[in-house]
């Protein structure tokens, strides 16, 4: 956990939390074990699309479709989602109509590292939320379809806090994630066109913005 559990859930009896469709959907996915954003995510994300105020969306990783729903029931925007496990395709399908949302929702199945080269146009906000070890390798389409001034939320950053460790100490399993999130974060931070801040909520959250170009 990034914050004590106190501090947590003091932040969490400030948040007015969401719909109860919702909050239903994320009752069922925790129960069936599917990950969904946690909410201090939830809270950020509301705020930021508040802020961009977004018409199009892009998101990496769809799972069940609950931060697609999410999106729709807090922006105008349109969703272009990628999902790249077949099974949860009919989920988030079902949960999309269910919520009213179909017509908003451009559901893509497969590998997004295929598909992102294939997408055209821009997008003025973009969410970063499926395998973490795949993250780098996404980013040079990212950045391509990110409009000028745009902002880019990549969700779960910090591993847990693995991100803070050396190398060795970090579980072998897990030393190619960690190994490339650390380039990732590298490339968000050290790019002259992007200006990023990292927020310790939820499991680590980058915010990103692509720099308007110069007239």
């Amino acid at each position: 956990m990034i914050f004590d559990e106190r501090m947590e859930a003091f932040l969490a009896s400030m948040d007015t939390g969401n719909s109860d469709f919702l909050n239903a959907l994320e009752k069922q996915a925790k129960e069936d074990f599917v990950p969904v954003i946690r909410r201090e995510t939830q809270c950020a994300l509301r705020v930021f699309l508040a802020l961009v105020k977004p018409h199009k969306i892009l998101e990496v990783g769809t799972a069940v479709g609950f931060s697609s729903i999410l999106m729709c029931e807090n922006s105008d925007a349109h969703i272009t989602t990628i999902e790249n496990y077949e099974k949860r395709i009919p989920l988030a399908e079902k949960n999309f109509e269910a919520a009213g949302v179909k017509s908003r929702v451009t559901l893509l199945f497969g590998d997004a590292r295929e598909i992102l080269p294939a997408l055209t146009g821009s997008y003025d906000f973009i969410f970063m939320d499926a395998a973490k070890g795949q993250y780098i390798y996404f980013l040079p389409e990212i950045l391509r379809l990110l409009a000028d001034g745009g902002l880019l939320l990549t969700d779960n950053v910090l591993q847990g806090g693995d991100i803070l460790e050396s190398h060795y100490a970090v579980e072998r399993r897990n030393r190619t994630i960690y190994k490339r999130m650390r380039e990732y974060l590298y490339e968000l931070t050290h790019r002259e066109e992007l200006s990023t801040m990292i927020l310790p909520i939820g499991d680590g959250l980058a915010v990103t913005v692509k720099k308007p170009a110069a007239a």
